[in-house]
């Protein structure tokens, strides 16, 4: 029997908060100490964000430790900063597992966890979703505390001020908690706010307010000067009373890594009711010298180290993200109308290389992708041609600027769109799949859909060429076909590709599939289409497939419904074209997380998938063409 005595030793005895509460606070450091010797340790195995989550060890520490979780909620924006809560929610022994199939999530996810109160996968959703809670336990005479944690980057979006305004202004009880990891505190300063923090919050002074505010409001002079006292007061040393102005009762800022100050501060705004503003500093990758030092580089991590932080040797591959990079810059240098925009994505869309050339031409606008559409309308308005980077599942975000600012107004604006498609170990929650389906209804969008790397760059060249509306989506990882960075060359709008011809049944790719849809084409002899615009629709190409093979099958990595399949059936309906066609795409339902190509496999959309549903297709085995009726006879029947 082993005598070695276990790495995490009070850790390891926590299964709950509940046992967390059981803890003395004077053992709640070794708490933080483990917890997030911990998430090292676990995420330098598997990989996975980690400089987020140990910015808040102590946080959530103090949280579960002051409020009566789960019956008190606890809610987090996005996830990148919750593997802490994770681990002292019971789920300890399962993090290994996260943002593998099967396993935990990477994010907030309300089936895996009754303290996960809130899914959360994009920012900046939090107080919105907190203040509803807080309001629906008032309704039903419910006493619980609603507790929303929100970082100053989440904070910078609309969104977020739009429910700070509603909070303030409905008298809420509710509390805001600010986790601003871009600045730092020195220790004097910290100390001293430490200490004005905890005296503001404490019982005596908000008697005193409390008691003598009915008073003083028959004294209306009296009560201004007490007010101005405070504030003056306060102002010398906390920063502006912005969020007192918007009705929330104001503490901070104090050291965010600081547990016996954040217990004594929360225990206090505790017993405060309304809404609560309280604003806390952290350093993103707090307790592990290489993430403190670059925190981008460790927010999302590969296997390390964890003495070093180095990281594994890993061969690196070109991905289409890299491709848009290139193209962006090569662009650039050939127009000086060309700008780039991007909602907080500079790293993931790939305009690191971009910002650092041409940086008069580049701008980050924060996490604000409405304002990011609106802004490039404005911009394409006056003789620039914008072109805005961003992922799939954000330009969700901008639908209505998208339309009422852009497309109405036939402005000439490009749309880059990365992650589009399955995306992986981030899940549900950032999987592009629904771009095809909300594109594709505005009038005159062109959408093209690349299936290589080289005919990536072909299509970003040609859509920034065409004036008008265009998007050019493509997927995460690492590009199919190799990648030359061949000069340049515009494809014709609305132009097909025959790849193979064969007979019996003709395949229909759109986008990255197309190496997939090859080998089955192969194994079947049937011709294969590689599509490339979504729209236009290459109408000729269709009407020459249907009439010399009996069934037609289009693949997307989309969500079948409204999606390019479906621009394939309105067309044959309106043409009265009746060759059988068979939809391969993604299914009505979301796709949990796993690797790449285990969701598309679970989606049939795999060799041997889609062998098996072409197969099985009830018209798979005649293949005779099949005459079609124009829509003149079918009116005349």
């Amino acid at each position: 029997m082993s005598t070695t005595e276990p790495k995490y030793p009070l850790l390891m005895t926590l299964d709950d908060p509940s046992d967390l509460r059981q803890c003395d606070e004077s053992q709640l450091q070794q708490v933080c100490d483990e917890t997030r010797q911990f998430l090292i340790d676990t995420v330098a195995k598997i990989g996975g964000h980690l400089a987020a989550g140990l910015g808040t060890v102590e946080l959530t520490t103090a949280l579960h430790y002051v409020f009566n979780t789960p019956n008190d909620r606890l809610v987090w924006d996005i996830g990148h900063q919750a593997y802490p809560h994770k681990i002292l929610t019971g789920r300890r022994d399962q993090l290994h597992t996260i943002r593998q199939a099967d396993g935990l999530s990477g994010f907030l996810k309300r089936t895996e966890s009754e303290y996960d109160t809130f899914g959360a996968g994009h920012s900046s959703t939090s107080i919105s979703a907190a203040l509803g809670m807080a309001v629906a336990a008032a309704q039903r005479g419910v006493d619980r505390e609603v507790v929303a944690i929100i970082g100053d980057g989440a904070l910078t979006a609309g969104m977020a001020f739009e429910a700070l305004n509603n909070a303030g202004d409905m008298d809420a009880n509710i509390l805001v908690i600010l986790n601003d990891n871009d600045m730092s505190i020195s220790p004097n300063v910290g100390a001293l706010k430490n200490y004005l923090t905890r005296l503001m919050t404490g019982p005596t002074i908000t008697s005193v307010r409390k008691g003598t505010k009915k008073a003083l409001d028959v004294l209306p002079p009296v009560r201004d000067y007490a007010r101005r006292w405070e504030e003056h007061i306060k102002g010398m040393v906390l920063p502006s009373t912005f969020f007192e102005e918007m009705g929330f009762y104001y503490a901070g800022p104090i050291d965010g890594h600081d547990i016996d100050t954040l217990v004594t501060t929360l225990s206090n705004l505790k017993e405060i009711e309304g809404p609560r503003f309280l604003h806390i500093v952290t350093k993103k990758g707090k307790g592990f010298e290489p993430a403190e030092g670059a925190p981008v580089k460790y927010h999302g991590v590969s296997p390390f180290d964890p003495q070093t932080g180095v990281f594994g040797k890993k061969v690196k591959q070109t991905s289409y993200t890299d491709v848009f990079s290139d193209w962006l810059c090569d662009m650039a240098e050939l127009d000086d109308k060309l700008v780039g925009i991007t909602p907080a994505m500079r790293e993931g869309s790939g305009l690191v290389k971009f910002s650092e050339e041409y940086s008069d031409r580049y701008f980050d606008v924060a996490i604000a992708e409405q304002h990011a559409l609106t802004f490039a309308a404005g911009m394409a308005c006056d003789d620039v041609k914008p072109v805005v980077a961003i992922y799939s599942t954000f330009l969700q975000r901008a639908y209505d600027q998208l339309i009422h600012d852009v497309s109405v107004q036939d402005l000439d604006v490009m749309l880059a769109i990365d992650r589009a498609g399955l995306v992986g170990a981030d899940g549900a929650t950032h999987a592009g799949v629904f771009d095809l389906s909300y594109l594709r209804c505005l009038p005159g969008i062109v959408i093209y859909a690349p299936s290589n790397a080289d005919e990536c760059r072909n299509m970003l060249y040609s859509a920034y060429q065409h004036t008008g509306l265009t998007a050019v989506r493509y997927p995460r990882g690492s590009v199919h076909g190799g990648y030359t960075k061949a000069p340049m060359q515009e494809i014709p709008l609305g132009t097909a590709e025959t790849v193979q011809s064969g007979t019996g049944v003709a395949i229909l790719c759109f986008g990255t599939l197309l190496e997939t849809a090859a080998e089955v084409a192969t194994e079947l002899g049937a011709t294969l289409i590689n599509m490339r615009f979504v729209k236009p629709l290459d109408t000729n190409l269709i009407d020459s497939v249907a009439s010399e093979h009996g069934l037609i099958v289009t693949i997307e990595e989309n969500v079948l419904a409204g999606g390019a399949g479906s621009g394939v059936n309105e067309y044959m309906a309106l043409q009265g074209l009746l060759t059988p066609v068979l939809n391969l795409g993604l299914p009505d339902q979301y796709i949990d997380h796993g690797s790449q190509a285990q969701q598309l496999a679970e989606c049939g959309l795999d060799k041997p998938g889609i062998m098996q549903s072409i197969r099985s297709s009830d018209h798979f085995m005649n293949t005779e063409p099949v005459k079609s009726i124009s829509p003149k006879a079918v009116k005349q029947r």
